[in-house]
């Protein structure tokens, strides 16, 4: 039964746009829209959230590939600054695991630092030549 399903879907997505990350993107929106109707039981904000889901549905199912396509690229180009930034602190989250990371205070470069690599370490700036020394 499964497998008829499985084969339904697929032979029917053929030729459709299917998700990207506009499309994820109303689907959270009209979702946090959804709960907070729940919460503040206003039945406009079900119709707002609706209208959304069905936006999003729209797009998934959509044949006309270019125009989603196009709508996408917009979407991603206004939202790159954000999603830069948020992928800038989520690789420092990662950094801070492996090495220390310091601020030339000659010039604010950062600078990083393997931990382990002793008590106290004489950095010198690739980009000023200013010597500091930090206290690991």
């Amino acid at each position: 039964m499964l497998d008829k399903f499985n084969r339904f879907m697929r032979n029917f997505m053929i030729g459709r746009y299917g998700a990207d990350q506009l499309c994820r993107c109303t689907m959270f929106i009209s979702m946090a829209v959804l709960i907070a109707s729940i919460f503040l039981r206003s039945s406009v904000l079900d119709l707002i959230a609706f209208a959304i889901l069905g936006y999003t549905y729209f797009r998934m199912f959509s044949r006309n590939i270019s125009a989603r396509y196009a709508e996408n690229q917009k979407f991603l180009s206004a939202t790159a600054g954000i999603r830069n930034k948020f992928q800038r602190q989520k690789y420092m989250l990662h950094q801070k695991k492996t090495h220390h990371i310091y601020n030339c205070p000659g010039c604010g470069q950062k600078i990083r630092i393997p931990r382990g690599s002793g008590k106290k370490v004489e950095i010198d700036c690739p980009k000023c030549h200013t010597k500091f020394i930090k206290k690991i």
